[in-house]
């Protein structure tokens, strides 16, 4: 005899929670101006400088806080309310935004202003994320998490059409400075739904613990758990050597195709074009976590569209790759915020994802300074294919070890 059938999920059923859809209409609006920042960010470097390796350190530079400090962010998290922390950490990133514009507009800008405040910009981040991934969560419940995590990835990728492409226009035609400022302003939209929620993310008393302690549990929970572990390994090797299109993207744009702020614009673009396609497909579809072959599937495609990157010689086909990249980049990055979601108990989940925030945007430095130096000595074209060539080779051996030690490849489904 069959079980009673359970009711499927409805389509976009996070969107029926209330503060959820506040929170995610403001994220709309200010990712838009973070898009814009990112594109502004990294011509004025070019134009600065016109290094790779300079480029590379300031995106270093603005990820290294959270690949120091996203783990204490995770504690704070599960430690005070997330609403509370995000209201903190969004009106400092704005403030960063005002100040670089003010550099910039009054025409005293150096390469060291921009490097510095990059880093600031970094440590709002390393707080933000954890605590607003977890913040999640409390918005819309576990039985709505895995549509919610991929609505997030919907409007993020959203913002990364609309904003590269708008930026390179305003660049094009009224300088770098008017990016920075209209970031700096969009950043009222979610403070001004921050606002208006009800939800306060007040921590699991479970999960109140010291600062040490809370990460060093984090740690221990995530070594002892075989899906979490090969996850977060496969996001650290991925990060590093593959998902550094902040970096890559510009100079195929510059040194590679000759493009200017506009044609770069349009390749970031398309980028997010992809991510858009994935996106929806997953915000209609998905149910529940993906399995594990799943995500070192994406992994190993994603690897391999970034060699592809060194050998592309026109915009078009370069267009069309990116919009791949931007695709797979979503199936894998979406697959695995859900899977460590889902998996972890409530008490962990925001330390939990502080070591997501570390494994991913923490491991940009390292990915940054790397693609950058390479692309200085060797050239742009190598950068790429020993890039993505490194992470096939990384994703095959996570894989292998992951076989030899029995893991199991197909989680089983939330009930």
């Amino acid at each position: 005899m069959t079980g009673p059938v359970r009711p499927r999920p409805a389509r976009l059923a996070a969107l029926r929670h209330r503060d959820y859809r506040l929170f995610w209409s403001g994220q709309l609006v200010s990712l838009i101006g973070t898009w814009m920042q990112s594109v502004g960010q990294a011509w004025l470097v070019l134009e600065l400088t016109g290094s790779p390796f300079h480029l590379g350190l300031v995106t270093a530079l603005q990820f290294t806080p959270i690949l120091l400090l996203s783990p204490v962010g995770g504690a704070l998290s599960d430690r005070f309310p997330k609403r509370r922390i995000i209201l903190l950490s969004q009106a400092a990133m704005m403030l960063q935004a005002f100040v670089l514009a003010a550099l910039v507009w009054s025409g005293h800008v150096r390469y060291w202003h921009v490097a510095v405040l990059a880093a600031i910009y970094g440590l709002g981040r390393a707080v933000d994320i954890p605590a607003r991934q977890s913040y999640i969560s409390d918005l819309v419940g576990r039985a709505d998490l895995a549509n919610a995590v991929a609505l997030n990835s919907l409007v993020f990728n959203g913002a990364r059409i609309v904003g590269p492409a708008v930026a390179g226009l305003l660049i094009a035609r009224y300088g770098v400075a008017l990016a920075f400022v209209l970031n700096g302003l969009s950043f009222v939209a979610v403070l001004g739904a921050l606002l208006a929620t009800r939800t306060p993310g007040d921590p699991d008393p479970a999960g109140r613990l010291g600062i040490r302690a809370g990460v060093w549990g984090a740690l221990d929970y995530a070594a002892r758990t075989p899906a979490v572990a090969f996850t977060l390994t496969l996001i650290v090797a991925i990060s590093i050597l593959v998902l550094n299109f902040n970096v890559v993207v510009p100079l195929v744009a510059k040194d590679v195709l000759g493009e200017g702020a506009h044609g770069f614009g349009l390749l970031m673009s398309s980028l997010g074009a992809g991510a858009v396609m994935a996106g929806v497909g997953l915000a209609f579809f998905r149910r529940g976590r993906p399995s594990l072959r799943t995500l070192a599937a994406a992994a190993a495609v994603l690897s391999v569209g970034t060699a592809g990157l060194g050998f592309v010689g026109r915009f078009g086909p370069a267009a069309a790759l990116l919009v791949a990249l931007g695709c797979c980049q979503i199936l894998f990055s979406t697959g695995c915020n859900t899977t460590l979601q889902l998996t972890t108990p409530d008490a962990l989940r925001g330390r939990v994802m502080g070591l997501y925030a570390l494994a991913n945007a923490g491991m940009t430095p390292f990915g940054s300074l790397l693609v950058g130096a390479i692309a200085e000595h060797l050239g742009v074209r190598a950068a790429c294919l020993l890039g993505g060539g490194g992470g096939l080779l990384a994703v095959a051996a996570l894989v292998l070890i992951g076989r030899r030690a029995g893991i199991v490849w197909t989680l089983p489904r939330e009930a």
